[in-house]
């Protein structure tokens, strides 16, 4: 973890991040190779994340990957980050059953999307604005929580009450997202005097967020018939969201994909499953790290 790294500046650094991955990256990839018990032989390509992301860091990956590919000879699949989002509810779960409606919140990202079968993808919506676990360590700076400030939000909201009634954004206009309103909301809250215990705010800003996925989730279902709903990103952490996930899938009769709490948030793991993918089609990208990559290109 980075984490005690960036605390001192409420956020990721992309600098430092990228400094870290230069001395942590290769006894990683010892590490996992010694405890899995898998020689390097045994291997059938080597899989990095090339975007979206700070390019920073996807560099120090992709060019790592690289060089293990040459020394080891073995093919390297640059993989869409996305992409190894969608594959985490499977890491330790059932297959997902498809056609699946898709929620992917974390971070850096929040989108709904329609997933055919594990490789045809369409995007139905994205944020505007801010990501949901923007959003949610944005609030917590004003709060004065400790970076990251998403999981704190979370616990303060779990022993709350929701006093403050927050604006649902774009709760009726189709399936794109916006949080930066509601954020300004908190602040006027906070400002205003009208909340101050941290418990209620957080637990009011937290219901405004799961109303709005919630919702937004229960249209697509209905709209694509799907036969699951899938929830993955670090916000898929979420205790709240959880809970209202599974009454969401018990009501419409559909299956519930979630990964295990410690797989929502970013890992190797999930890029490694989403190789397997790539490999199955044939499909070995440009290398070429990229900030920005679309959900449906690989």
């Amino acid at each position: 973890s980075q984490n005690d790294i960036h605390h001192a500046f409420g956020g990721v650094y992309p600098e430092f991040a990228s400094r870290a991955h230069i001395y942590n990256v290769l006894p990683v990839v010892h590490q996992a190779l010694v405890e899995s018990g898998v020689d390097k032989s045994a291997l059938r390509a080597i899989g990095v994340t090339r975007g979206p992301g700070l390019v920073g860091s996807l560099l120090i990956g992709v060019n790592t990957a690289q060089a293990l590919g040459a020394g080891w000879q073995l093919p390297v699949v640059g993989v869409n980050h996305l992409r190894g989002h969608l594959r985490s509810a499977e890491l330790e779960g059932q297959p997902v059953s498809y056609p699946a409606v898709v929620l992917l919140v974390s971070g850096g990202h929040t989108l709904l999307a329609y997933m055919k079968s594990r490789y045809e993808i369409a995007l139905l919506g994205e944020t505007r604005d801010d990501a949901v676990g923007e959003s949610f360590d944005k609030v917590g700076r004003m709060l004065g929580l400790d970076f990251p400030a998403g999981p704190i939000v979370d616990r303060h909201a779990r022993a709350g009450k929701v006093t403050v009634e927050f604006p649902r954004p774009l709760l009726h206009e189709g399936y794109e997202f916006s949080f930066s309103g509601l954020k300004t909301a908190v602040m006027r809250c906070m400002e205003g005097g009208l909340e101050t215990n941290i418990d209620n705010i957080s637990a009011s800003f937290v219901a405004a967020i799961v109303d709005v996925l919630i919702y937004k989730c229960l249209k697509a279902l209905r709209q694509t018939r799907a036969a699951s709903l899938v929830m993955v990103g670090g916000v898929a952490a979420n205790a709240q969201l959880r809970a209202r996930a599974t009454e969401l899938c018990a009501q419409e009769g559909v299956t519930l994909a979630l990964p295990p709490v410690k797989w929502a948030t970013d890992n190797a793991a999930m890029i490694a499953l989403a190789t397997w993918d790539y490999l199955d089609q044939d499909i070995y990208p440009d290398l070429t790290p990229l900030s920005r990559l679309p959900l449906n290109a690989y």
